[in-house]
């Protein structure tokens, strides 16, 4: 695996300071944004960090964007200077001072399931908000200098790049294999015996179907961005070495939750507690909200009544539905736009997916609504698996009521998904040849 880029924290710092000379040069100060939007590299990860260590914000877009969509949001961002592909042309020969932690949070648009994408901006941070902001992230998940973190994910999004960049700021090492393929991942796993990961739930399914994998090496293995079905959940967990699995509910605005293994198994379905110095509650609608520290207070780029509508006080919502329970547990129930409301009664679609998921058969399943003249809407489900739609027809009336259960089933090769890994519900009444609501 000599192919595999290693990007250690001594030589990145270096490359951080060529970046950050570089961004002084053309004129950007604190505040300002530099837009960049590349593939994953050592230059990438040092022109990110050498703007947040000198105050600036990265505004890390997707690169594989299609041009209209990119400079419409790089009109948006209304950055002082935009690289494109090539971070490395910032990399010259002078270098400048950078602070010890990252003096912003980068600017990333919002994956745009429903709706315009929105940016999500954290502007400079005091001194000491900084510290705590990566204090948090770098004792939460125990980076330190003997780790060595494999990227499975595009570093243009939030929470792959938010791991990569803490484990170089704790003196460890990052692995980029490049775009995600099942066997190539296992290779560098086995060959390169990497400590931590983050990935979704589809890397998990892939790499376990592939039977031959080597976790050893793994101390933290953290998944995120998509629910996990308990099947497949269960399966990794007897796979990896004990203590090794975590999960947390977030988003590209704000962190939430932490999930143990041994809460999980405790709690199967759950998303674990609220992550340190946070609080989570819900609202009349069952709308969960979380009480974040400053360091983690955000706004929607140039959208204030998008900005007042998530915020109350220092409660921030980003619209999932849920609970908490007596012990502290959280449990989503899947955003407000996803909710299918049939003969009056309100059909969460995540629980009716765990019934689903559940089927020896069944590898994963996505439930939505179309419209119906005489409920309003009807629960229909998209599944991947090999379970014969009748039998799983007969197992949602053993354990749904009737509004709940699917009124048609269809089973696909594949979801499709957003890069990130979540489920595109809204595309799927298109692929199935349906009507969407």
């Amino acid at each position: 695996m000599s192919d595999v880029p290693v990007v250690d924290a001594a030589g990145s710092e270096r490359d951080q300071r060529r970046a950050a000379a570089s961004l002084a040069a053309a004129g950007l100060v604190a505040g300002d944004r530099v837009l960049v939007s590349a593939a994953a590299s050592p230059a990438l990860l040092a022109v990110v960090l050498g703007a947040l260590r000198t105050g600036i914000v990265p505004v890390v877009l997707d690169p594989a964007l299609p041009a209209a969509e990119r400079s419409a949001l790089a009109e948006d961002a209304d950055a002082a200077l935009d690289v494109g592909e090539d971070p490395a042309r910032l990399l010259g020969e002078a270098e400048a001072d950078l602070a010890e932690v990252p003096l912003a949070r980068p600017m990333h648009y919002t994956s745009g399931t429903t709706g315009r994408r929105k940016g999500v901006w954290s502007g400079v941070l005091t001194g000491d908000d900084a510290r705590s902001l990566a204090a948090e992230e770098i004792d939460l998940w125990g980076f330190g200098p003997g780790d060595r973190h494999l990227v499975l994910s595009p570093l243009h999004h939030s929470a792959p790049l938010r791991f990569a960049v803490h484990t170089l700021l704790a003196g460890g090492e990052v692995l980029l294999p490049g775009p995600f393929e099942a066997a190539r991942a296992a290779g560098v796993i086995s060959a390169l015996g990497p400590t931590t990961t983050f990935c979704v739930p589809t890397h998990l399914q892939r790499l376990l179907a592939l039977g031959d994998v080597d976790w050893s090496s793994f101390r933290r293995l953290v998944h995120a961005g998509a629910p996990c079905p308990a099947p497949l959940k269960r399966a990794v967990l007897d796979a990896l070495p004990d203590g090794t699995l975590w999960e947390f509910y977030g988003s590209t605005e704000a962190q939430f939750t932490v999930c143990s293994p041994a809460d999980w198994l405790a709690h199967p379905g759950s998303v674990g507690r609220a992550r340190p110095g946070r609080r989570l509650e819900t609202d009349e609608r069952g709308q969960l909200w979380c009480a974040v520290p400053p360091w983690a207070r955000f706004e929607y780029w140039r959208a204030p009544d998008k900005t007042a509508a998530a915020w109350r006080g220092d409660l921030v919502t980003v619209g999932d539905l849920g609970r908490v329970d007596d012990d502290g547990i959280v449990w989503l129930d899947g955003r407000r736009e996803d909710l299918v409301i049939s003969g009056g009664v309100n059909v969460y679609p995540a629980e009716v997916e765990a019934v689903l998921d559940a089927h020896p058969e069944v590898v994963e399943s996505a439930v939505f609504g179309i419209p119906d003249e005489e409920w309003g809407q009807q629960v229909v489900a998209a599944y991947v698996g090999t379970a014969d739609p009748a039998a799983l027809a007969a197992w949602s009336r053993e354990r749904l009521s009737p509004a709940k259960r699917p009124k048609s089933l269809h089973r696909l090769d594949d979801l499709p998904r957003t890069s990130t890994g979540k489920v595109r519900r809204l595309d799927l009444p298109e692929v199935l040849g349906l009507r969407s609501v």
